[in-house]
């Protein structure tokens, strides 16, 4: 007949919870070591490799979409600031009058980033009108782009301030 001794053989029991409830029923030896294994659970192989395929598949497509919000917020940014350097550039040029001169260029620096400019002026077909176009060129992660304003000067109103009549 076998003793049963339920103080020590819960001692020896897994004391890691079962899935259903309890403990999982392994038996240990006096030192510690299972007898039989625990019903733990864990991932199979199949599972982990899905995981890593579907983040294989994720992660290129997230960074993809940082760097692409990362380039229209920084081509938004300078777009704006090239746009105040196009209107300033025209009002400078409709308050001095010098816009008549055929075409000018130069270059502004605002703040770390440098813009190229253009101001130049056609006959508009209709009246004594000219109109004026500044474009403004910008690089935004080595990508060139250019923005246009464009006004109507009217030449006759348009003095230059030293002459006399």
């Amino acid at each position: 007949m076998t003793r049963i001794n339920k103080g020590r053989d819960a001692a020896l029991r897994c004391p890691r919870p079962h899935a259903a409830g309890g403990n999982c029923g392994a038996e240990r030896d006096a030192v510690g070591a299972a007898r039989r294994p625990c019903h733990e659970s864990a991932f199979t192989l199949a599972e982990v490799l899905a995981a890593l395929l579907f983040l294989a598949i994720v992660i290129p497509a997230v960074v993809e979409t940082l760097h692409v919000a990362s380039l229209a917020g920084e081509v938004a940014a300078r777009k704006g600031a090239a746009a105040r350097v196009a209107d300033r550039v025209l009002n400078e040029s409709l308050v001095t009058t010098n816009w008549g001169t055929g075409t000018q260029n130069g270059t502004v620096t605002e703040g770390a980033e440098e813009f190229r400019w253009t101001l130049s002026s056609q006959n508009w077909p209709q009246a004594a009108m000219q109109l004026l176009t500044a474009e403004v060129k910008y690089t935004a992660q080595g990508r060139d782009y250019s923005v246009k304003l464009s006004t109507l000067a009217n030449v006759q109103t348009s003095v230059p301030m030293n002459s006399q009549r």
